[in-house]
């Protein structure tokens, strides 16, 4: 009975002092540099905004809390490449190296490092993403801790990361604005060979129900392009009445639904096929702003 006793409290004691070493853990306090950096990719991946600015340095760490919610969230993603919070796995590989993976719904997120590069108090880990490009992560010995220095050959500032990241994903949905009308005008034409006329409305070409497709539901395009809204972006459709050549012909016009966050350009797909764009503040763009070059595939045949 004393036997069993004695074996219960050890239990107890070693479960404690586990406890105390994962919230030791999670303060970045990892006295390795490779367990820091698989700490942070593991709060990354888990989209924990409180353990991930533990192994920032202290700017860094007041930058990071000082940004938007929406922003802390995508710098999360960028780092953990996974648009969802998900479960971190971490293993060794043969050579005893650091494997994690990040676990989401969508897919998974695989990181190897290598070899650690220690300088007195900098280190530098190369990281080799599956599907993407190694890279090197620094590090620095900071109020007792390694922290997140350096991505690649770039110092890790918050403030600049956040702002060129944000900006590459703006010009991302813009690029995807302009595919989505260029997608949608190729719809309507299929439409009006199939049926004879233009649709009266975008929602004529989202999905039908299977062997269904009617006028009604043609089942061109997806059901947010049918919708008017897809890609942070509004879409509206008018038809051009015909002019002398008897013909009618269409427009159709793009605005970002969140101007400065979603877009900055708002486009116009004219009744000739021509995409015209201008920074309009969230107005639809008109005739007489830039044209957009056609893209390879509208200048064959």
């Amino acid at each position: 009975m004393k036997a069993a006793l004695v074996f219960s409290a050890v239990i107890l004691v070693l479960a404690a002092l586990g406890c105390l070493v994962n919230a030791f853990a999670q303060d970045g306090h990892e006295a390795d540099p490779a367990a820091a950096l698989s700490a942070a990719f593991m709060a990354a991946c888990r989209a924990n905004e409180t353990q991930f600015a533990n192994y920032l340095t202290a700017d860094n760490a007041a930058a990071f809390k000082g940004l938007a919610t929406d922003q802390r969230t995508a710098f999360l993603q960028r780092f953990s490449l996974s648009d969802e919070p998900g479960k971190p796995l971490i293993s060794a590989d043969a050579q005893n190296h650091t494997v994690l993976r990040c676990v989401a719904p969508a897919g998974t997120a695989e990181f190897r490092f290598g070899d650690v590069r220690l300088h007195e108090n900098l280190a530098f880990i190369p990281v080799n993403a599956v599907n993407s490009q190694q890279t090197e992560f620094g590090l620095i010995r900071e109020s007792g801790g390694w922290r997140l220095l350096s991505l690649g050959l770039v110092l890790l500032d918050i403030p600049q990361l956040s702002k060129q990241w944000a900006e590459g994903d703006l010009t991302a949905r813009e690029d995807a604005a302009i595919e989505n009308l260029r997608g949608i005008a190729d719809a309507i034409q299929t439409y009006r060979s199939a049926w004879g006329k233009l649709p009266e409305s975008l929602v004529q070409l989202g999905p039908a129900p299977k062997d269904e497709v009617s006028p009604e539901l043609a089942s061109l395009v997806n059901e947010h392009l049918a919708g008017g809204s897809a890609g942070g972006y509004r879409f509206r459709y008018r038809i051009v009445p015909a002019g002398q050549e008897g013909e009618e012909s269409f427009e159709i016009a793009a605005m970002p639904e969140s101007y400065g966050k979603t877009g900055r350009r708002s486009f116009l797909l004219d009744s000739a096929g021509k995409i015209h764009a201008a920074d309009r503040h969230g107005e639809v763009a008109t005739l007489e702003d830039t044209l957009i070059p056609p893209s390879p595939d509208d200048s064959q045949p």
